[in-house]
Order: C-alpha cells, then sequence, then structure tokens
C-alpha cells in the first residue's frame, strides 16, 4: 500500500537533488554527451537513439563507440542513414559493444531508413501511438514497426518490448532525452508533438535500489510492472514532469552512494 505522506515528504529532498544533478556540466561522462555534439533535429535522435541503443556496461567503453558511430555515419548520421548503399555499410565491419555487432548496426540503419522515408520519422511513429497516460504502448508498436524489415532473430533483443514486461531502460531513456523540456540543456526537448507527462522513469540497478529505500518502489524486479508502479509515484510528486526525479535517483546512486 503506497504511503502518500511519506511520497510526499520527499518532494522538497528529491526537488533540491534534481536542482543539483540536473545540469549541464554533469554530461561530458554520460551517454547524452554524443548526440549534444549535433545541431539538426535529425541528427541530435538519430545518433541519440543509436547511442541510447548501445548505453549499458561501462560508460568509457559507451563512449568510445559512440564515437565510433559518428564516425561509421560520417558525423551526418540523417544524410547517411536517408542516402546509404549496401557498400557503404561495410563501414559497420568490425563494429561490436557487448553484444551489440556489426550486423546489428547495419539492420539498424536500414531500419531507420525506412523509417524516415515511410514513416515520415522516429517523432511521428511515437507520436501515433502514444496512449493518454503513457508511452510504453508506442515502445510496443515502434518496436513491431522497426522489425518490418527482414532480419536476424537475435537483433530483436536490441530493442526492448514493455508489453514483454521488460522495464526498455534504454528506450525510455532515449525518449527523456528527446521530449523532456529541460531549461539547463541536458535533455533536448526537440519532440514537441509529445508530451514530458507521459515519460517513464529509466529503471535499472542503480534508480531501482534508490527508489527501494526511499520507499518509491516496492516490486523487487526491474520490469515493465515496477515502471508503472514508480511512474504512479513520480507522477505525484510532478505530474507535468515525473522524470526530472530520474537525477535525482541517479545522483544519489552514483554521486552520494545514498
Amino acid at each position: 500500500m503506497v504511503n502518500l505522506s511519506k511520497i510526499y515528504d520527499l518532494k522538497p529532498f528529491l526537488d533540491e537533488k534534481v536542482n543539483l544533478y540536473n545540469q549541464f556540466k554533469f554530461i561530458a561522462t554520460d551517454p547524452i554527451s554524443i548526440p549534444h555534439k549535433f545541431q539538426k533535429k535529425e541528427d541530435i535522435e538519430i545518433i541519440g537513439f543509436l547511442i541510447a541503443t548501445i548505453g549499458w556496461g561501462n560508460r568509457k567503453s559507451i563512449l568510445n563507440n559512440g564515437e565510433k558511430l559518428c564516425e561509421i555515419l560520417q558525423f551526418e548520421p540523417y544524410d547517411f542513414i536517408l542516402n546509404h548503399t549496401e557498400d557503404d555499410l561495410e563501414r559497420c565491419n568490425g563494429f561490436v559493444h557487448r553484444t551489440f555487432n556489426a550486423e546489428d548496426l547495419k539492420y539498424f540503419i536500414r531500419a531507420l531508413k525506412c523509417i524516415y522515408k515511410k514513416y515520415d520519422g522516429l517523432e511521428s511513429i511515437f507520436n501515433k501511438h502514444q496512449t493518454r497516460d503513457s508511452l510504453q504502448p508506442a515502445i510496443h508498436n515502434f518496436k513491431s514497426i522497426f522489425f518490418q524489415l527482414d532480419h536476424e532473430k537475435r537483433t530483436e533483443k536490441h530493442v526492448s518490448d514493455p508489453e514483454k514486461n521488460s522495464a526498455a531502460k534504454r528506450i525510455n531513456m532515449f525518449l527523456r532525452w528527446m521530449i523532456r523540456k529541460d531549461k539547463n540543456g541536458v535533455d533536448f526537448g526537440i519532440w514537441e508533438s509529445l508530451s514530458p507527462s507521459l515519460l517513464s522513469c529509466p529503471l535499472d540497478v542503480h534508480s531501482g535500489r534508490i527508489a527501494r529505500e526511499l520507499g518509491l518502489l516496492e516490486r523487487k524486479q526491474n520490469d515493465a510492472k515496477a515502471v508503472k508502479e514508480l511512474d504512479a509515484n513520480l507522477r505525484l510528486l510532478d505530474p507535468e514532469d515525473p522524470v526530472k526525479y530520474d537525477f535525482a535517483l541517479f545522483g544519489l546512486g552514483a554521486f552520494e552512494n545514498f
């Protein structure tokens, strides 16, 4: 049973931590620093999606491989996605980040080309499939569209599906980057057709641990049901911008060992 009084009592403390950690100075060692190298909307969202896809494991490795992605896409992600040939995809050979390899990357590039040519881009898909209170169904529909082309079955594991009870941490992180309006310039807020109120917290081992310590989350597993529970409690604290508390949960875990 949710203790509403306890949750509301946390608000001043968590707001203080959001103000502390939702700062541009912290992004240098964060994967979001890679899309911050670009200015064009489509470049930001394409490289943002790819870096979020490989956004697990050692941070230094994520950033190094993010730089390699930029090189592969010739520092013009949108132009490369739209105009690449099969020969151009040879540039992917040798790329690997943990279980995400060159063949996975080649498929992602082909699929993104289809999405921009046939579906008017990433934002359009999520906008079309959003519901009144969540973007989790839109993630499910996005995955169905993304894997419409011929592909190896193994590549599907690199896009999570909340309807299969996944917490979908990386794609929720990507959506935060694209949608959340951030006066401090960390998140981009370039998808204006979608409301930050619909975002879900990117739930992982660290944010889950802090959320449980604070009484914001009771469920033990980090899965879609836990995301829904945490969403409900964070929306009590700020219904318009609930995922700003991702900064507090992450900061408390990563920097303060709370």
